[in-house]
């Protein structure tokens, strides 16, 4: 449907109201969001919890779950784009507003582009705070140990990985029922130290996208982030540890803002942190663990534990199979990653086919190594990481005397030689642009030397 059209025949998208219910294990809200003219949608989260304590009452608590909310808006408010977002159950100041219309802007920025969506950031939407400010009694506990968000890809086991030391006070994070993350978090010995939120999207939304509203991609980390900072808050942890890399900062489309992982970005990151401080619960610390390292040291990381390569799984198109569809950009970045230290028989062993041997892919490498204009629009690294792990792995094959894959060969006939790789170079690299408290950042290094003995 016609962008400019749905803007004109539904002006208004309300945020009426958030509903708390609430037991000694069990925390559950539900949203009030509403199309004007269109249709009304009620979404929930359900967050286990710690102790008998009551949460409901308290400021702070409901400070994030109007917070989630408006997050959780942005799913709704795509269908239409509607101009005016009105806000009825809490109350933003200016600066406030202009935090989340920067959210909205950059994190549809993915969705903007694939629907020849051309928003100016002025007028795209118009955030109207005309609710009370939330009120509510003090909060007062304490916080200590890790809370790690898993979604089953090699990331979260480097993370868990580099937190070994300090299990006894950490606990996995996974929102819905993805089972290759709760596997993956099983995998790692947190059956026991699971935090499992429940999410569900109103069944009406699915309704309308097909009949054709407007849909697309949403800023999903962003919404971890206030997911997770409310599930801190009920279970009592000081720091959220996410598994976002340093190439979550490269754009997707050459040249432009457009970045499919804008809310795993450093700048969202940022963002976030100081935005929580401010408004919201400064105890709090919210970070990615894995920020300063590149893509080929988490997968070095990574291939030097065996125990869990049958276990981990990131192919969004095979996730709710447990499966690597593996004709996929995500399969074939994460291939290309996993060649450059392991052999082809460890590779199709995990993955199940020879994806080096697939000539159909080509295109897709092209696009993930930088051949092409534009990357995948999926979780994967920058293009200079990619040529890198092609070339490793093309000189490992070269180095044992082992035939090189389709993939190879064509990548050698486009561009005539590699630059050879040194691991050491790999090792040394470092992203200074991180959150991480020093405690935890020298495990982060000494994980890093270890690997690369």
């Amino acid at each position: 449907m016609n962008y400019s059209e749905l803007r004109q025949i539904y002006p208004n998208f309300v945020y009426r109201d958030f509903h708390i219910e609430e037991n000694d294990n069990e925390f559950k809200i539900t949203y009030d969001f509403e199309i004007e003219g269109l249709e009304a949608f009620n979404p929930t989260y359900s967050i286990p919890k710690r102790g008998t304590q009551s949460f409901h009452d308290k400021r702070i608590v409901r400070e994030l779950v109007f917070s989630l909310g408006l997050v959780e808006c942005i799913s709704y408010w795509k269908i239409t784009c509607s101009p005016n977002l009105i806000i009825q159950c809490g109350a933003l100041n200016h600066e406030q507003i202009q935090w989340w219309k920067k959210l909205y802007f950059h994190g549809l920025g993915e969705f903007f582009y694939i629907n020849q969506i051309n928003p100016k950031f002025d007028d795209f939407v118009s955030i109207q705070s005309v609710g009370d400010k939330i009120s509510g009694n003090h909060l007062i506990q304490n916080y200590d140990g890790q809370l790690v968000p898993v979604g089953g890809g090699k990331d979260s086991f480097v993370s868990l990985e580099i937190l070994k030391s300090l299990y006894d006070q950490n606990d996995a994070f996974v929102i819905n029922k993805v089972m290759s993350a709760i596997h993956a978090s099983e995998a790692a010995g947190y059956k026991d130290k699971l935090i499992y939120v429940s999410r569900t999207l109103d069944p009406r939304m699915l309704e309308l996208n097909k009949k054709g509203y407007l849909n697309g991609h949403t800023p999903f980390s962003a919404m971890v982030a206030f997911a997770s900072t409310l599930a801190a808050v009920l279970n009592q942890k000081r720091y959220i540890c996410l598994s976002n890399e340093a190439s979550a900062n490269e754009s997707t489309v050459l040249n432009d803002t457009v970045n499919h992982q804008y809310s795993k970005s450093y700048e969202f990151e940022k963002d976030f942190n100081e935005y929580s401080q401010k408004y919201l619960l400064p105890e709090i610390e919210y970070f990615s663990l894995l920020r300063p390292l590149s893509e080929l040291q988490i997968a070095k990381i990574f291939s030097l534990t065996p125990q869990y390569h049958s276990v981990f799984k990131s192919c969004n198109v095979g996730s709710k199979q447990e499966i690597w569809c593996c004709h996929c950009a995500k399969c074939l970045f994460v291939y290309l990653l996993m060649a450059a230290y392991l052999s082809d028989e460890e590779c199709i062993s995990i993955f199940k086919e020879d994806m080096l041997n697939n000539a159909e892919l080509f295109p897709i490498f092209m696009e993930l190594c930088g051949l092409s204009e534009n990357k995948p629009f999926e979780c994967v690294g920058t293009r200079e990481e990619v040529v890198s792990a092609i070339s490793l792995g093309i000189e490992q094959r070269l180095q044992t005397n082992q035939k090189l894959g389709i993939l190879y060969q064509m990548y050698l006939e486009k561009v005539g030689a590699i630059d050879l790789v040194s691991l050491n170079d790999i090792k040394e690299e470092w992203n200074g642009e991180h959150q991480i408290p020093e405690h935890l950042l020298q495990l982060v290094k000494n994980k890093v030397e270890e690997s690369f003995k």
